[in-house]
């Protein structure tokens, strides 16, 4: 792809980031009366950030030098998520973790979840209107690629991969909780660049839900209860093992405090 291809798709994404930041700061700003309302437009800003630039990274997979290139902006664009998104999680399995552990209602998190999941379609939509106007290199025939089939290898194994690589990101994000926020995102962001590296070419890497379903819609409609088993259900059953361990430990560990 030609460089003046990639700098039009950065602008874009770049452009994105802005457009969004600025929405989030007028809800906040607007809607602050209106708590639960606010709750679910910044969430689904935040996701459609998220969505919406990865559906066009998806198309730099194959700049050259691979994959350098495309594992580069992976991180670049995880670390730029995470300072313009604090507080949002973009990612259902991520608001599974406080509702399992009690520290969400049920009605606060199904709000998130629906949320991400409209803005994971609003993304898509958008992303198409914006590659017919054909800006970019990397624009010309994606909207007739239908099915990329990012699962390389057999259902068993890509179910494993997703579950593995949730469990992998939820327990880091559990870790990390109490590090400073400029650290934090660059710690993020080192995961989430290595687990691609690792598992990209197998199943795409994504342990989110509501972004699966944006990057591969047709994939969902044409096989949707192989694409729902392994991009859904694998990473919430992840992260709910990760819960319940997280929790289990946590019991113990205030046992011990208590009997000492």
């Amino acid at each position: 792809m030609a460089a003046g291809g990639i700098w039009t798709s950065l602008g874009l994404m770049v452009a994105i980031v802005a457009a969004v930041g600025l929405c989030r700061s007028l809800a906040r700003r607007r809607l602050h009366a209106h708590p639960r309302l606010c709750s679910f437009l910044l969430e689904l800003l935040s996701t459609f950030q998220v969505c919406a630039c990865t559906n066009e990274l998806s198309l730099l997979g194959n700049t050259e030098p691979r994959p350098h290139t495309a594992l580069t902006l992976t991180y670049g664009f995880t670390v730029l998520h995470g300072l313009t998104l604090p507080g949002s999680t973009c990612n259902p399995c991520g608001t599974l973790q406080p509702l399992w552990g009690g520290r969400t209602s049920v009605r606060a998190g199904g709000l998130k979840i629906g949320a991400q999941f409209v803005a994971a379609v609003l993304a898509r939509v958008f992303m198409h209107l914006i590659w017919r106007l054909e800006m970019a290199e990397s624009h010309l025939g994606a909207l007739t690629q239908g099915c990329g089939d990012p699962m390389q290898t057999t259902e068993v194994q890509a179910f494993c991969i997703e579950l593995l690589f949730s469990v992998v990101f939820q327990l880091t994000i559990l870790q990390v909780e109490n590090i400073k926020p400029s650290y934090r995102v660059h710690a993020v962001a080192l995961l989430i660049t290595m687990l691609v590296f690792a598992g990209g070419n197998l199943t795409g890497a994504i342990f989110n839900p509501a972004l699966a379903f944006s990057l591969h819609p047709d994939c969902f409609y044409d096989k949707f209860f192989t694409y729902s088993l392994v991009y859904w259900i694998a990473p919430c059953l992840g992260t709910i093992l990760v819960a319940f361990v997280w929790k289990s430990f946590l019991g113990h560990q205030k046992t011990l405090k208590s009997e000492l």
